[in-house]
């Protein structure tokens, strides 16, 4: 058989790939619409599970890679949740006309949540210097009048503080909520509100704006003095698969000074030294390890990443420093270990790290 013949007996079987996904995509919608009916939960881990199991096994069976038919089902069942999500969050939608203001809506994450509140049936407006004045559009959020069911406020964090003591004054009727990744900038602004009378809640995604499928994401509940306002905000999120977290004001800022601010400290420390190593990047890439690779790969997203967002995330958080001391403290005493040459306190040091590991999993 030549070339061109293989290559179109190629593109049949690659037509029949496409066709197939077709299909199961369409049997999916129908799951998606029946779990709906009778009120169970869009994702079945279990179920999944015996999927990519018995992928596995066929795969090998057939001399094919098992990981390759993993890896291929894995990336149609995220599809499948992803439209089976989408499609319950618009069946369920709670919007029902009801009114949002989105201040900051223009931005990568407020833009988020203008989709999702659109998705639900909200009439959804935006507030934000970036836009026009047009329907719908605030170049000046204050034009655009407190008379909504819900407001969020998304502007970065040095302006959000302002924005929800403006709004203290203002007493708006329905339920406002932050998104930001600090509370400690907030804490007067919703303490304001809460004073005032407002139902207002605080909010964290710990997800970014390209997410599509919540499943596996946490969004985090922060008490700002209003009950009734943190169960009408969990309430929006209730047709989704996201994970719910409730968490004190204290407690968030304490922790996020660890799960961001370390995390993100420790990967501008590791691009900072090797963009001032001298060494070229090709060179090192090509040569490459498990443990640079997959560095490499975490530090360049966060690279590319907003560096105002990322100061602002240490720079305003009351608890920041404390884990940049810690970060500080422990490369020193890497350095000081293979300086000395002493093995047993290096070996010391990464098997404490092991046992502390064990108690993630």
């Amino acid at each position: 058989m030549n070339l061109e013949k293989l290559r179109d007996g190629l593109s049949d079987v690659d037509r029949q790939l496409v066709e197939l996904i077709a299909e199961r995509q369409r049997i999916v919608s129908e799951i998606g619409r029946s779990k709906r009916t009778t009120g169970r939960a869009t994702r079945d881990y279990a179920r999944e599970k015996d999927v990519l199991d018995r992928a596995r096994s066929q795969a090998s069976a057939l001399d094919v890679d098992p990981q390759l038919a993993e890896n291929i089902l894995m990336s149609l069942i995220r599809s499948s949740l992803e439209n089976q999500e989408r499609d319950r969050v618009v069946a369920e939608g709670k919007g029902d006309g009801q009114r949002v203001l989105v201040i900051g809506g223009a931005g990568k994450m407020g833009g988020w949540f203008a989709d999702f509140f659109r998705s639900q049936g909200f009439v959804t407006d935006i507030g934000d210097v970036s836009v026009e004045d047009s329907d719908g559009q605030f170049s000046d959020w204050v034009d655009a009048g407190v008379d909504y069911d819900v407001i969020v406020v998304a502007t970065p964090l040095a302006e959000s503080g302002q924005v929800l003591s403006a709004l203290a004054r203002k007493k708006p009727r329905g339920l406002v909520f932050d998104i930001g990744s600090l509370k400690t900038p907030l804490r007067s602004g919703l303490a304001a509100l809460a004073d005032a009378g407002c139902k207002v809640a605080s909010l964290h995604p710990m997800y970014g704006p390209d997410t599509k499928l919540l499943s596996g994401r946490h969004l985090i509940f922060v008490d700002a003095g209003s009950a009734e306002a943190t169960a009408a905000a969990r309430e929006l999120f209730s047709s989704t698969m996201v994970e719910q977290l409730d968490m004190s004001l204290d407690d968030h800022d304490r922790l996020i000074a660890y799960v961001l601010g370390l995390s993100h400290a420790l990967n501008i420390a590791f691009f900072t030294a090797l963009a001032e190593s001298g060494e070229a990047a090709p060179r090192l890439a090509r040569l490459s390890s498990t443990t640079f690779d997959s560095q490499l790969l975490v530090s360049a997203a966060v690279a590319q990443d907003n560096p105002h967002l990322y100061f602002e995330i240490q720079h305003l958080n009351e608890f920041g420093i404390g884990p940049l001391e810690a970060l500080h403290e422990a490369t020193g005493r890497i350095r000081e270990l293979v300086e000395a040459g002493d093995e047993s306190g290096f070996v010391e040091l990464m098997m404490k790290g092991r046992e502390y590991m064990k108690m993630r999993a």
